[in-house]
């Protein structure tokens, strides 16, 4: 019963929001609620949604004081300078900006945090995108892909972390093996991008962009407006630096970090009072939306677990494998975590199925390791699901709703899956038998 309810559900609301009946946030809070009511749910629903919300509240707080920092920082012009220099180099070639797009995601997301990835990328890049006609679309994808990629792979990425701390392993025995399929995934993305940009030349050419006139027009532009700090361009840059590496050093809570950045950010730059709050009321409605979004995505999450239907399907999925097929565990755990991780958050799959996963595998004699390297390959199907935090601000930032960036996405998104699949059983980072 929980098993059909549960696949059903995932089904109806998948339908609904990708064929846009329905808002994201409606489907998030409303079609569980509907199912839970269905199962006999209905006194506990209450509780379950607010467990839900629980889990991701510092999510949503790191999101609001993410995109207000960042905001800020946009608004002084820190990232002006860049925006330039990449101009300057890939002129008006949708080739040369897509590939300038996944080599500079990447880099940024070594840092394994999706929030950061995104507000950097797109605030160098979308400027360029518009300016030229470019599909948005193309630069969230390749983004997404850039961060599926960096951040999963990574012990210090999340889903490494949850899969690395659920089964009690050595960070580095689990990453050693991954560096070649993330080598190969890198240059997989980058690849992708150049597809991506020769569809983008075949549709609008190579437009001829004067770097000369545009520089003009951005500095005035920047001229008009009383908001850029172009004498704080250093100390800004300092202040993002200093925060993404006591980030990386995990000194401080996330949330905690970027609201202290945040605070620092007005001040220094807006120190008026009235220049304070118009700053931050120019970016509520973004920081807003995304923040909604995150806690309604709580609210499917919540009822899911706590009704049990992740337990039904992910019990179901071990008992329906045939013995037969026990020596490709690992390659069938890889498989399965693309479908698994789009409908879960990764607190879900990770503390919740993947410990059922890798016991199960032993009884055929593999290595927990190889299942925890396994489940993260799924990453860049997960990077594409409404309750990825990272992914609202995205779809958020590129102007486009989350039904359109799947569309748009999916392909792509299982091809790199199968791509670094196959790419972990070539170099043996998983084991084909």
């Amino acid at each position: 019963m929980l098993l059909i309810l549960g696949i059903t559900m995932i089904l109806v609301f998948t339908f609904l929001i990708m064929s846009k009946r329905m808002s994201p946030i409606a489907a998030l809070t409303l079609i569980p609620i509907i199912f839970a009511v269905i199962g006999g749910f209905g006194k506990d629903v209450g509780s379950m949604m607010l467990e839900g919300i629980k889990l991701v509240a510092s999510s949503a707080a790191l999101l609001l004081f993410a995109i207000l920092f960042f905001g800020i920082l946009i608004d002084a012009g820190l990232f002006d300078p860049l925006i330039k220099r990449i101009l300057k180099i890939v002129k008006g070639d949708p080739v040369k900006i897509a590939i300038g797009t996944s080599i500079l995601s990447l880099i940024v997301a070594l840092d394994g945090d999706g929030t950061t990835t995104y507000m950097i990328t797109v605030s160098a890049m979308l400027p360029l995108y518009k300016r030229i006609g470019m599909n948005p679309l193309v630069l969230a994808t390749v983004s997404m892909l850039s961060l599926s990629i960096m951040s999963s792979m990574t012990p210090w990425g999340g889903p490494a972390t949850r899969a690395i701390a659920v089964l009690g392993l050595d960070g580095t025995e689990f990453f050693v093996p991954l560096l070649p399929t993330m080598v190969g995934g890198a240059l997989w993305v980058i690849f992708t991008a150049f597809i991506l940009g020769k569809k983008e030349r075949k549709r609008i050419g190579v437009v001829d962009i004067q770097y000369s006139l545009v520089n003009a027009e951005l500095t005035s532009a920047q001229e008009q407006m009383d908001i850029k700090r172009p004498k704080l361009l250093w100390v800004n840059f300092f202040l993002v630096v200093s925060i993404m590496i006591i980030l990386v050093m995990e000194l401080l809570p996330s949330p905690v970090l970027f609201l202290v950045g945040f605070v620092i950010a007005l001040t220094i730059n807006y120190p008026n009072l009235e220049e304070q709050k118009e700053r931050i009321f120019a970016h509520a409605g973004n920081a807003l939306t995304v923040v909604v979004l995150v806690f309604a995505a709580g609210v499917f999450s919540g009822i899911l677990s706590g009704t049990k239907m992740v337990d039904a399907i992910a019990k179901t999925l071990v008992a329906i494998i045939p013995e037969s097929l026990g020596p490709f565990f690992p390659t069938i755990v890889a498989i399965t975590s693309m479908p698994f991780t789009f409908v879960l958050s990764n607190d879900a799959y990770y503390f919740g199925v993947l410990p059922i996963l890798a016991k199960a595998a032993t009884s055929y004699g593999i290595d927990p390791v190889e299942i925890a390297r396994a489940s993260i390959l799924g990453q860049p199907v997960h990077f594409m699901s409404p309750l990825v935090a990272s992914t609202i601000l995205l779809v958020g930032m590129v102007g486009t709703d989350i039904g359109e960036f799947q569309r748009f996405t999916y392909k792509w998104a299982i091809l790199t899956s199968l791509v670094i699949t196959g790419l972990a059983l070539m170099t043996g980072a998983l084991s084909l038998m």
